[in-house]
């Protein structure tokens, strides 16, 4: 998978379905980061897939999430929202969204390029 994702809770998907990616409908679940009010006027966008993975690990909406494709859609027409995410300042229609095939327990990917640090304990010496 590559593009942008939008991540919300499973309870939106009936709504989704009929009227597409819609901030001003937003009520059957908190959103990703557990506000109950749209932060912004537009839907959220992920730029890739490991910013959805942590958005999927982050969920502050007690249940299930969906991770919607969004086609259609460049990058540079997202909107900085002072966090480093991104959300578009429109609605976007159902034409430009699929529902993506991604576990809800798939762990956020570690970026790539970089290693993890892993920390050793430290074994006492012999006479210390």
């Amino acid at each position: 998978m590559t593009g942008l994702f939008h991540v919300t809770s499973a309870l939106n998907r009936e709504s989704i379905l009929a009227h597409g990616l819609d901030w001003t409908r937003m009520g059957a679940a908190p959103g990703i980061a557990g506000s109950p009010v749209p932060e912004e006027q537009g839907v959220f966008l992920c730029r890739n897939e490991f910013e959805a993975g942590w958005f999927v690990q982050m969920n502050n909406t007690g249940g299930p999430v969906d991770v919607w494709a969004v086609a259609g859609i460049d990058e540079d027409e997202l909107i900085d929202a002072g966090s480093g995410f991104g959300y578009f300042p429109a609605r976007i229609p159902r034409s430009q969204i699929t529902l993506a095939d991604w576990p809800s327990d798939e762990p956020a990917p570690a970026p790539r390029g970089q290693h993890r640090n892993k920390q050793r304990k430290k074994t006492p010496r012999a006479g210390k």
